[in-house]
C-alpha cells in the first residue's frame, strides 16, 4: 500500500482498555499450526471484495484465499475479521505480533498486507511474504458520463469516495482543487461504486479490485475508465501476508505455497469469481 495510506479507524472501548491487562498468545509455527490443526486468519471487515460480512457468513477473496492456504496445509481456517487501526502498521501489532490493549489472541497469517521494502522495516516484528496482488487505483462512472475526459472535466458533477483515502486526496485537492465541493465523502471504496450503480453519484474513484468488482455485479449502469488517471501519484502496491518474525518457517512454506497455488489456477479461480483480474505483484 502506498505510503501514506490509511483506512479510517472505528476505535472504541479506549475506557475500558485502560482497565484490562494486555494478555496475548504467540503466534504459531507451522508445525504447531500442524498439531492444532487450525489457521488463524485476520482480514479487513467491510472490506468487499476481499472480505466482507454476507447475512453473517464472511465473504471475499481474502477469505477463499485463506481457506485455500489452510488446505494445502492441512489443517483447518479459522477467521477473525478486524477493524482498521489508524494505519496498517498499527493493523500488524494488533492481529500478528502484540495484539490489542483489550488482549485477545494473535493471528497465525495477516492477508492484504502491504508488500513493501521501506514499509516492512519500519515493522521488524513481522515478516510480509507472498506477493499475491498488484493494486492500483480507477475511475467507475455513470453511463451518461464519459469516464475518459480529462477529471477536471467532472466539474458540476456528484464524485463519491472513500473519506480520508488517496481518492479523497485527489478529487479534493488536484487540479486547484476544483473539484473540492463536487466531492461526496462514503465509508469505503465499495459505498462510493454502489452510490453510482444507484444512480446517487455520477462517479467514483476507489481500487481497482473494487472497480471491477462493482462491475461484475451486472447492470448495465457502470462504467471503469480505461485510460490512465492523469497527476496521480500513486503507481500501485504489491500486496501479501504477514506473519510473525519467529513464523519464519511458515512464511517460508508460504512463498513457495503461493506461487504453486497460482500455477494451479486456485488464486486466479478465486479473483475470477468475483470479478476481479489477477494482476502479478511487481515483486515477483
Amino acid at each position: 500500500m502506498p505510503a501514506g495510506f490509511t483506512r479510517r479507524a472505528i476505535l472504541g472501548g479506549i475506557g475500558a482498555a485502560a482497565t484490562l491487562p494486555m494478555v496475548a498468545l504467540r503466534a504459531a509455527s507451522l508445525e504447531k499450526i500442524r498439531s492444532a490443526g487450525v489457521l488463524r486468519i485476520a482480514v479487513y471487515r467491510d472490506f468487499a471484495p476481499w472480505a466482507w460480512d454476507d447475512g453473517g457468513t464472511l465473504r471475499g477473496i481474502d477469505v477463499e484465499l485463506g481457506t485455500a492456504i489452510a488446505q494445502k496445509l492441512g489443517v483447518k481456517a479459522e477467521f477473525r475479521d478486524f477493524l482498521a487501526g489508524d494505519d496498517v502498521d498499527d493493523d500488524l501489532r494488533n492481529m500478528v505480533w502484540k495484539g490489542p490493549a483489550t488482549g485477545g489472541m494473535l493471528s497465525d497469517i495477516m492477508m492484504h498486507a502491504p508488500f513493501d521494502r521501506t514499509f516492512a522495516l519500519r515493522n521488524d516484528r513481522v515478516v510480509i511474504v507472498a506477493p499475491y496482488y498488484r493494486e492500483s487505483f480507477a475511475i467507475g462512472c455513470s453511463r451518461d458520463l464519459d469516464c475518459e475526459d480529462p477529471p477536471v472535466q467532472f466539474k458540476g458533477h456528484k464524485i463519491a469516495v472513500e473519506l480520508n483515502s488517496i481518492p479523497d486526496f485527489y478529487m479534493s485537492g488536484q487540479f486547484g482543487g476544483a473539484l473540492r465541493s463536487d466531492v461526496v465523502h462514503m465509508t469505503s471504496g465499495m459505498v462510493a461504486l454502489d452510490s453510482v450503480r444507484d444512480g446517487k453519484s455520477d462517479l467514483a474513484m476507489a481500487t481497482r479490485a473494487q472497480v471491477e468488482h462493482a462491475l461484475s455485479k451486472g447492470g448495465d449502469v457502470l462504467v471503469a475508465r480505461k485510460g490512465p488517471i492523469p497527476a496521480l501519484t500513486s503507481p500501485g502496491w504489491d500486496i501479501g501476508l504477514a506473519v510473525k518474525d519467529d513464523s519464519r518457517d511458515l512464511g517460508d512454506r508460504l512463498e513457495t505455497l503461493l506461487p504453486e497455488m497460482i500455477t494451479d489456477k486456485t488464486v486466479p479461480a478465486i479473483f475470477a469469481r468475483y470479478g476481479v483480474t489477477l494482476r502479478a505483484p511487481l515483486a515477483s
